[in-house]
């Protein structure tokens, strides 16, 4: 199989510090924090920015301060977060594309989200394509649910996406398709042949999809945006830690790490060092 690429989730938009007092909030922090993952074993650090508050935010300055503290630091792939937080305008959800990060995401449908509603309708969709396709931005194609798949497809068609396509399996989420090892199963099944997938469990599904993920020749996404817990009731003390975790079971897997040139190249990144 290839190489793993382990994703890093630092922040997020909906945790806070109530929920885990170790959550980076500041550009600095994040930076830190993407650091210590990146010696941890990440590749790819998928980027959140916060106001001072600890609010969400979409802005190009907080964005473009973040990501040259951790370009200061490391090589990591930075993959900068379209859906912001729900609620958020395409425009403000479009800002850190603009900046030219290797990879965006790219939700490609709407879904529940917990007590809310994650609106992605076609004409977001299309939208957000083509701003990265003008950017030189690749995607990361955020599925929720099997439909999302299809309608990625349907943008390739529309000659708004280049094959081979790059997904990430959001599983968990109230409202999404269930964090088990069938449907996740059924999801990479799901998807063109060359493609390659990553897959985010949410909660105490984060450890054994992504266990099954590394068996099964897919890629994991770690960190506190998707599971702020170590062990059941156990705060982790940082996303490194979470990284860390992930990649010995791929030891344990004889799977070896990817190093971020090494994802680059699985990718297709045209990025290299900084």
């Amino acid at each position: 199989m290839e190489k793993l690429i382990i994703t890093a989730a630092l922040t997020g938009a909906e945790v806070t510090r109530e929920d885990n007092p170790n959550l980076p909030v500041t550009p600095a922090e994040i930076a830190d924090a993407a650091y210590d993952c990146y010696r941890a074993g990440a590749s790819i650090v998928h980027l959140h920015v916060r106001n001072e508050d600890g609010s969400p935010t979409q802005s190009a300055e907080l964005y473009r301060e973040t990501m040259d503290l951790i370009r200061g630091r490391c090589n990591l792939i930075i993959q900068t977060s379209t859906g912001g937080a729900v609620g958020m305008s395409p425009e403000e959800r479009l800002q850190p594309v603009y900046l030219k990060p290797e990879m965006a995401t790219l939700s490609t449908g709407s879904v529940n989200f917990g007590d809310d509603v994650f609106m992605n309708p076609p004409a977001y969709l299309e939208k957000f394509a083509r701003v990265m396709q003008e950017q030189g931005v690749k995607p990361e194609i955020e599925a929720f649910d099997v439909g999302m798949i299809n309608n990625a497809l349907r943008l390739v068609k529309k000659g708004l996406l280049s094959e081979p396509l790059h997904f990430d399996f959001v599983m968990g989420v109230p409202g999404g398709i269930p964090g088990t090892v069938k449907n996740l199963l059924h999801m990479a099944e799901s998807i063109p042949p060359g493609s390659s997938w990553t897959v985010a469990g949410m909660g105490r599904t984060e450890l054994p999809l992504g266990t099954a993920a590394i068996i099964t020749g897919g890629h994991v996404r770690v960190g506190f945006e998707d599971n702020i817990y170590y062990t059941r009731g156990v705060l982790a003390e940082s996303n490194a830690l979470l990284v860390e975790r992930i990649a010995r079971v791929a030891e344990i897997h004889s799977r070896p790490v990817a190093s971020p040139d090494e994802a680059r190249a699985l990718l297709g990144l045209a990025g290299g060092k900084f």
